[in-house]
């Protein structure tokens, strides 16, 4: 199996970034199934929840967390997986 699946990489390599990018496109269907709406209406579900995002952090109604934290309890959280 190992060795079928080096040559479809190597062949996948091989494809254009378009054609590349529909075959990943497949792939993840064949995995999650087909979409429920239309590619418009969860880009418009994506932009109304950035929207309301932006509202909150602008309200005031987020918790910031400084990057430095946030990377200092990745880098514990993946030592403690070791």
């Amino acid at each position: 199996m190992a060795v079928a699946l080096k040559e479809i990489e190597a062949q996948a390599l091989q494809l254009s970034p378009k054609e590349r990018g529909e075959l990943i496109h497949h792939l993840i269907v064949s995995l999650e199934g087909t979409p429920e709406d239309s590619p418009q209406a969860i880009a418009k579900a994506w932009d109304e929840e950035i929207a309301r995002r932006v509202a909150d952090m602008e309200a005031g109604r987020t918790v910031w967390i400084p990057a430095e934290e946030v990377f200092a309890r990745l880098d514990a959280m993946i030592e403690n997986t070791r």
